[in-house]
């Protein structure tokens, strides 16, 4: 990587660390990160340009299986790093309780007791947001951050929001891998050889069984008594986990262990049965580098209740504790998930790190074909090939839809002995074919792919029929979404004016944009009318709900309006007539709405309001205030409310911003301050074009995840 222009404080260029990959800066910060701050796991990440979804570059003080299904996260998921991301502020979560409260998806995945800190990557507002970054204390950690914590979060978010910055300056952003990269541990020491020796004799004269384990679980050593007690050699034990090599440790609550003790750092222990009735007592205790476990026989007895441990004769493929926490994982996400798009997305997001294979396709039955609609692994060639297919076709993945039953394949062979002329890319070895079913009907396929051999045992193979099946559900619920949503998008559109009339003298620009969720309909509305060569009105609305019925009223809303307005009904006149209309109607939604009547010869307006927002004006010489109109009474509450018009002047040169409150509501913050920001906007926009400044003003809210309203937005600029 080229040279990167630095002062002071700020970080040095990646070619100075000699690394590749441009990690080798973030690695070595990082690490101090970890260190300075006592902190037991870290995880970085980074949010590539234009794009809306965190992706995890490293990882310390856990292992990549543990991290997987947090490798990408999209900016809108209830997670504690998006929302930090997303709010631009730190998010301090201490317990288990106080996690599953506010973030209830993360609570039921890592249900331990631990301390984390999410804090986005960014700098002033010039850096803009670059990442996020999460780091997790054990529970004993006191119940806020220090100020020396809280300097060196903040200290390298700056930093590193820099680096990121300047890399994608130079045209050479960083872009991480697949998979994140893992910190290696910090070792206390490097023991010389005749104490390591040492070690080996003491640790070997022990009546008790001694094994350690790194972050991912495996062995990497282990005594004699350890070793007899787990009946099994020690040469087969070393690099393995345990519950790949002692079939009897396949029990969940083993693995459900493991995890406990490295997320949570603190010791754990368990008592589990060595067929045929030899009950075992394991003692857990993590750091930073790994466990280290001892193994104890407990005296011969009944097993009670409270032995989590059994025999395994009976079930010898149980599911592991890391697939039933991703299977909850994904039935969350996918549980918040609309739109096919947004759900296919997800799945491509999540399956692939969390359930072992290296690609997938997810195919969609439309129209008696199946069709890619997500992806993940595959090279362009192999997806330029695979393109669609009949759902009668001699394919695996349409025979899996059409007879209802998933197709493993544990070789390539095996693959193409069933199915010969099967598109297959060339660096996998095995394959699953799962239907997904939704109520009878048919929805799509999903296809996963691995590099290497797969027995696809019993459990595995009910894990990912599970996983096909929840696919499909939430596939079913999408396509219903897209169908509502594309009848309420028409609907809105036949509602809101389909053009602005041009009239001489202004300059407008009006906006809208649906609320975040839901039927993504509501009843704001604005409207502009020609009176003759010298004057117009404009109005703008808000009807309660965002539903059919409110878009309905606001249609009659908008034609009563309108009608008075071309009659040339004064301000005040017009809202009363409109009001009486609501009334008797009696719909039970009330409307708040502003009109103005814009008198382009005498250079003045005059405006009327219901309970609607202040409008903003901007004077010729770039001054900005919210208008104190007197507040009239929502419309459809009062048949006799009166609304009393007030004059402004409009010189030309003067700009008139009618909004409704979606535009400046923003949870958290206060409505005076957000409208303030906006009027500072509408002040620095000059003598720019209109549409810019209304653009600018949208951008902000179409980028927030958490926007629950409909926004309508009109400027004019008077210009003789």
């Amino acid at each position: 990587m080229g040279h990167l222009s630095r002062t002071a404080g700020e970080p040095r260029r990646p070619a100075d660390r000699g690394d590749t990959g441009g990690l080798g800066w973030l690695e070595a910060a990082f690490g101090r990160l970890m260190r300075s701050t006592g902190a037991s796991i870290g995880l970085l990440y980074v949010l590539p340009q234009n794009e809306r979804v965190l992706q995890l570059a490293l990882v310390s003080g856990a292992s990549r299986k543990l991290a997987a299904p947090w490798t990408r996260i999209p900016l809108d998921a209830p997670i504690p790093v998006a929302h930090a991301v997303r709010e631009r502020r730190l998010v301090w979560l201490v317990g288990q309780e106080e996690m599953a409260r506010r973030f209830p998806r993360v609570g039921y995945i890592l249900p331990y007791d631990f301390a984390l800190a999410a804090r986005p990557i960014a700098g002033d507002a010039t850096t803009g947001v670059w990442g996020g970054l999460v780091m997790l204390w054990p529970i004993w950690h006191p119940a806020r951050l220090s100020p020396s914590e809280h300097a060196a979060l903040g200290t390298f978010s700056r930093r590193c929001a820099l680096w990121l910055k300047h890399a994608a300056e130079r045209g050479e952003p960083l872009l991480p891998a697949e998979e994140p990269r893992v910190l290696e541990p910090v070792r206390p020491r490097t023991p010389q050889r005749a104490e390591a020796q040492a070690v080996v004799e003491f640790v070997e004269r022990l009546p008790l069984g001694c094994c350690a384990l790194d972050l991912e679980g495996r062995i990497t050593f282990c005594n004699t008594a350890g070793s007899e007690l787990l009946g099994v050699e020690i040469g087969d034990l070393l690099g393995a986990r345990p519950w790949e090599t002692a079939g009897w440790l396949r029990d969940p609550v083993c693995e459900e262990r493991y995890r406990a003790a490295v997320i949570s750092r603190r010791p754990t222990s368990f008592t589990v049965v060595r067929p045929p009735d030899r009950r075992l007592y394991f003692e857990l205790y993590p750091d930073a580098s790994g466990l280290s476990v001892h193994i104890t026989p407990v005296p011969t007895g009944p097993t009670t209740a409270a032995t989590p441990g059994r025999p395994r004769s009976a079930d010898p493929d149980p599911v592991g504790a890391s697939a039933l926490y991703h299977l909850m994982d994904v039935a969350a996400a996918l549980t918040e998930a609309v739109g096919l798009r947004e759900v296919a997305d997800l799945v491509t997001d999540l399956v692939v790190p969390a359930f072992g294979p290296q690609a997938m396709l997810l195919m969609a039955a439309e129209e008696g074909r199946l069709r890619t609609i997500g992806h993940r692994g595959h090279t362009a060639g192999f997806l330029a090939d695979a393109g669609t297919r009949e759902l009668t076709a001699d394919d695996p993945a349409a025979h899996a839809l059409a007879t209802g039953q998933p197709h493993f394949f544990s070789t390539v062979a095996e693959l193409r002995r069933s199915y010969p002329a099967v598109a297959c890319q060339e660096d996998m070895a095995a394959a699953a074919f799962l239907p997904m079913i939704a109520s009878g009907r048919m929805v799509g396929t999903l296809a996963l792919s691995y590099r290497r051999k797969r027995a696809f045992p019993p459990a595995e193979r009910a894990v990912l029929t599970s996983l096909a099946g929840l696919i499909g559900q939430a596939l079913d619920r999408a396509r219903l979404y897209d169908t509502k949503l594309e009848l309420a998008r028409s609907l809105q559109a036949s509602l809101l004016p389909r053009s602005l009339p041009p009239i001489a003298g202004l300059e407008v620009a009006a906006r809208y944009l649906p609320a975040g969720r839901g039927m993504d309909i509501g009843g704001d509305f604005y409207d502009l009318i020609r009176y003759d060569g010298t004057s117009a009105a404009a109005a703008i609305g808000d009807v309660q709900g965002h539903n059919v019925g409110a878009a309905a009223l606001m249609g009659q809303v908008r034609t009563a309006v309108h009608a008075h307005a071309t009659a040339g009904t004064p301000p005040g006149d017009v809202l009363a007539r409109t009001n009486r209309l609501l009334t008797d109607l009696d719909t039970d939604l009330f409307t708040s709405c502003l009109y103005a009547h814009l008198d382009l010869r005498r250079h003045c307006a005059h405006l009327a309001t219901a309970g609607h927002p202040p409008p903003l004006l901007r004077h010729p010489d770039g001054r900005t205030e919210a208008l104190p109109l007197p507040p009239g009474l929502l419309l459809g509450i009062d048949p006799d409310a009166r609304y009393p018009t007030t004059e402004v002047p409009l010189p030309p040169g003067t700009v008139l911003a009618l909004y409704t409150d979606g535009l400046v509501e923003t949870p958290g913050e206060d409505i005076g301050g957000t409208t303030a920001k906006v009027a500072e906007k509408v002040a620095r926009a000059g003598e720019g074009p209109m549409d810019d400044l209304a653009d600018e003003l949208m951008g902000r809210a179409e980028r927030m995840s958490t926007r629950h309203d409909d926004i309508a937005l009109m400027l004019i600029r008077a210009l003789r």
